[in-house]
């Protein structure tokens, strides 16, 4: 594909699952990121497709770049892949998305269009920019995109395991933290999904590197999620008051809040009201969480044309997480839509609401349970003054937070913590 425009100073943007459709939490930042930099540079974006059903949203997303190279990635073959890092002592994430051909086209990128300027997202893909042995990568503006401390999360699952599982998981976790070190020594700028993740970061990282960590927050399209609009889905809605739960189910942190939420809040529900109606929407249900749809008053909805009606009829949507790092898309997504939200500390880090009528913050079953308990007597909790959507108008609109990268390359001038 030509550029699209010979105006615009090239860049290179490297991402490890393609940024559209903006369905899940990564590609929600990635694509609005990619957007607000199509603005200013010509950008050639390298990435990988996951995914099957994302294969269709390829032309749609090339009308924000000049050039877009991806490579399907097949899992179990990354899987496998991945346990080269056994024998080479890297971490697993690196050989698990490395590919001989992604390397070969970023090289000849940088070479056919002189590009000086390149952002990364996720630590995963900073191996194709990293090596020096690359002499143009010499005088090359480098920017990470770190997202989360992704080595906390590996600490955060090897507490949570036993055996090799435990050695893996902290083997992972201690080889992942070196390389994000390494990275951010290497690299011009090193940013984070909040100011928090950025402080956990820092506390590794010597005073010689620290001007270089900033926090970068995550936003929403409140135009999208506008609790006034009409929405097709609607009719496929359960039609009895429910409680929602929203992501996508195959990831680990996903998974593991539901099953929290199931063993130990829904039972309490249940014995209180028992026509309770517990909705997990969200795409590529793991096994366990399809065997939830076994369960009384529980529905399994799997993969959903539009998340936003499922938010907006829900009695309250809750987000308990118990692995979590950085900003939870899902709890922005909810408060935009003008719903309750009931959500356990790791989930509320980065947004810093307070509990109010809107807002539950407990990491207590019992407390969890009162709540949508509350929520779930009053109908559709319209009933209480809720202002979470004030809340994201003021702190979390796209707008407000990408505007550091209006100056990211710029490194005569801080971006904003």
């Amino acid at each position: 594909m030509e550029p699209n425009s010979t105006q615009k100073e090239p860049l290179l943007f490297l991402c490890h699952r393609i940024p559209f459709p903006p369905n899940k939490g990564d590609k929600i930042r990635s694509f609005n990121i990619l957007k607000k930099l199509n603005e200013k540079y010509e950008v050639h974006l390298g990435c990988f497709i996951d995914d099957p059903f994302d294969k269709q949203y390829v032309n749609t997303l090339e009308k924000y770049c000049a050039s877009l190279f991806y490579l399907d990635q097949h899992k179990t073959l990354a899987k496998l892949k991945g346990l080269r890092a056994f024998l080479t002592g890297k971490p697993i994430t690196l050989p698990y998305y490395f590919d001989k051909r992604m390397s070969q086209w970023v090289n000849r990128t940088i070479s056919q269009h002189t590009i000086r300027k390149l952002f990364v997202y996720s630590s995963s893909m900073a191996q194709y920019v990293e090596s020096d042995d690359f002499k143009q990568l010499s005088s090359c503006e480098r920017i990470i995109d770190f997202v989360d401390v992704d080595s906390d999360k590996w600490r955060q699952y090897a507490q949570k395991k036993t055996g090799i599982a435990k050695w893996v998981y902290e083997r992972e976790y201690q080889l992942l933290a070196q390389y994000e070190d390494a990275v951010c020594a290497k690299f011009d700028h090193s940013l984070f999904v909040s100011p928090d993740e950025a402080s956990l970061f820092l506390q590794r990282q010597p005073i010689n590197q620290q001007g270089k960590v900033h926090g970068l927050l995550n936003g929403v399209d409140i135009d999208f999620f506008e609790p006034n609009s009409a929405f097709a889905d609607e009719a496929l809605l359960p039609n009895t008051p429910y409680i929602v739960f929203t992501g996508a189910m195959d990831y680990w942190a996903n998974v593991d809040a539901v099953l929290w939420f199931v063993n130990y809040v829904w039972p309490i529900i249940l014995h209180n009201n028992p026509h309770a109606l517990f909705a997990i929407v969200g795409g590529n249900p793991s096994a366990e969480i399809q065997a939830l749809a076994k369960l009384q008053g529980v529905v399994v909805t799997g993969r959903v044309h539009d998340i936003r009606p499922f938010i907006k009829q829900a009695c309250c949507v809750i987000a308990p997480l118990q692995i979590a790092r950085g900003i939870q898309n899902k709890v922005l997504e909810a408060m935009s839509l003008n719903r309750p939200v009931v959500v356990s500390t790791m989930a509320m880090e980065g947004i810093n609401a307070q509990s109010d009528d809107g807002v539950v913050i407990t990491d207590d079953k019992e407390e969890f349970a009162q709540a949508c308990l509350d929520y779930l007597l009053e109908s559709n909790a319209n009933e209480r003054a809720i202002y979470n959507r004030e809340w994201v108008i003021e702190h979390f609109t796209w707008q407000q937070t990408l505007k550091p990268l209006d100056k990211l390359f710029s490194l005569e001038q801080e971006v904003s913590s």
